[in-house]
């Protein structure tokens, strides 16, 4: 096997948290080491070397699968096992002749700043849309297009004489691509699992033997929601997974309960001593502690050190097992959502909501509704989070609040009422459902007869990790302006580029929920 010598320091900018607001050097804050993060580095390098060494035209499917699954390992919080991107790596080398791996410090170091920023805007946004084209492709939704695509950008990404105006084509071309890919795995999960329903969903775990499954691929729960039929072993979903509860074809089981937990970040203090094991499906896996690390398996893409990994066949036998043997709690535990309430209700896809056009035409028109707001993205530690709560909150009663992904258990547990007869709150979904409310834009545009910059809608967003990069573009590229981004803006970013993105787009920062409330609904002359 080739091996390739690790540095003892890192450099990686690519999620919300990192160190100092500039760079994690010596370990990751998500919890990988330099050794991790630069064999993640070897492995984007190895697949810039496969994309370069390719023959143009249409990549096959086995070589587009690797793809997708390589620069998926690289996103934050899914892969902490050495040996599995090892191998990842050796498997990208061998797919063709002359693989070379690029040595990504050629980016992280630049002398150009904003070719820097360009090129990681692109690479980060093709790692998130690896994310959705991935889940696309278990359920066997293919986009040739897209697959060409990552092809085109990694080539360019590892050009070293690549012009900044190429660049900010490629970048406004990787959202649009990302539309498409999100596009692809919507129809994916409503072909599939039907179409969305609003759905309440209860927090409290019932007594008996249970599993917790987190993440967001929905192939995954439905193979284990089939392999614990009639098994007296409840389901129940955790973080991202939470709106599986509104596709048709899988709450039809019984034994899918509810969710455990509140956002993803608190899974070390919410797993412990939990009487079950939990399955992790994509990102969002934290450094496991000894408190439950003995429970706790991967699948797909995901991988953690001494952890038990459940290969393509998805046989769960092991978690089924040990969910017995624990045998869960002896009492109900009426666990809550962050600010106290006892359920919270999903499934308000884009098909519902669009159900309900004419009311909410209506609503602006006569006044009953001032505005429309979508509250969404990822969720995360860092201190300056509370103001999405803050900001719900604080929302007028005739404001119609949208979210999705998991920047909602912020306060999706919060009792809005009702604006128009509708709730005043709907959940949309996971981060790739961002495309239900683009779709939902877009239609109000036309009902309306107007641009969608014209509407009375707003977007602030939450960000985290680099699906959200990969939304941000597409927002970008479909021309969406007036955006509030937080809690702080991406280290990756240099000032020519976020020049560039507030000239053009409006891009702006949060402040307080107060102060952008107050500039949101005031009209503009």
């Amino acid at each position: 096997m080739n091996t390739v010598a690790v540095k003892e320091k890192m450099f990686c900018f690519q999620c919300e948290q990192t160190m100092r607001g500039i760079a994690c050097e010596q370990m990751g804050v998500c919890g990988k080491t330099a050794d991790t993060a630069n064999l993640q580095d070897d492995l984007v390098g190895a697949l810039i070397g496969l994309a370069k060494v390719l023959p143009p035209g249409n990549i096959s499917s086995p070589l587009a699968r690797l793809v997708l699954d390589g620069l998926f390992v690289t996103l934050t919080n899914v892969n902490f096992d050495d040996p599995a991107i090892q191998m990842v790596v050796e498997q990208v080398r061998a797919a063709a002749t002359d693989v070379e791996i690029y040595d990504m410090q050629k980016i992280w170091h630049a002398e150009n700043e904003d070719i820097r920023s360009l090129k990681t805007l692109i690479l980060l946004g093709l790692k998130g849309m690896a994310a959705y084209a991935h889940q696309a492709a278990v359920l066997g939704y293919v986009d040739t297009a897209v697959n060409n695509f990552f092809l085109e950008a990694l080539q360019a990404v590892g050009n070293d004489q690549a012009e900044q105006s190429d660049l900010l084509a490629l970048t406004m071309k990787t959202g649009h691509v990302n539309f498409t890919a999100m596009q692809l795995l919507d129809q994916a999960n409503t072909e599939v699992y039907g179409k969305p329903e609003p759905t309440e969903v209860s927090l409290t775990i019932e007594t008996g033997p249970f599993i917790v499954i987190s993440g967001h691929d929905l192939y995954d729960l439905k193979q284990l929601l089939e392999q614990t039929a009639g098994k007296g072993i409840n389901v129940y979903t955790h973080g991202e997974m939470l709106p599986a509860h509104g596709y048709p074809e899988l709450k039809a089981y019984s034994q899918l309960k509810g969710n455990f937990g509140t956002a993803w970040q608190n899974q070390q203090k919410e797993f412990k001593n939990m009487p079950a094991p939990v399955l992790f499906t994509t990102n969002c896996i934290m450094p496991v502690r000894k408190s439950y690390r003995d429970r706790v398996y991967t699948t797909s893409v995901v991988g953690y050190p001494e952890m038990i990994h459940i290969g393509a066949d998805k046989d769960f036998t092991p978690l089924i097992n040990q969910a017995l043997a624990l045998g869960g709690y002896s009492e109900p535990q009426p666990l809550t959502g962050i600010n106290g309430g006892h359920t919270v209700t999903t499934g308000f896809g884009h098909d519902f909501v669009l159900s309900q056009a004419d009311t909410v035409i209506k609503a602006v028109k006569n006044g009953d509704l001032q505005h429309i707001i979508l509250v969404g993205g990822c969720d995360g530690a860092r201190v300056g989070r509370n103001y999405y709560t803050e900001f719900v909150e604080a929302a007028p009663e005739n404001t119609l609040i949208l979210t999705c992904a998991c920047g909602k258990f912020r306060f999706n547990d919060l009792n809005l009422g009702t604006v128009a007869g509708l709730p005043r709150m709907m959940d949309m979904g996971q981060c790739n459902d961002s495309y239900s409310a683009i779709k939902v834009a877009l239609a109000l545009a036309d009902a309306l007869n107007c641009e969608v910059n014209d509407l009375p809608l707003t977007l602030v967003l939450s960000w985290y990790e680099q699906k959200a990069v990969s939304i941000l573009l597409t927002l970008l590229a479909l021309g969406i302006k007036n955006i509030r981004l937080g809690p702080s803006l991406p280290a990756f970013i240099s000032p020519n580029i976020l020049d560039y993105l507030q000239e053009n787009f409006a891009l702006a920062p949060i402040t307080t929920a107060k102060a952008d409330l107050a500039r949101i609904l005031t009209p503009q002359v």
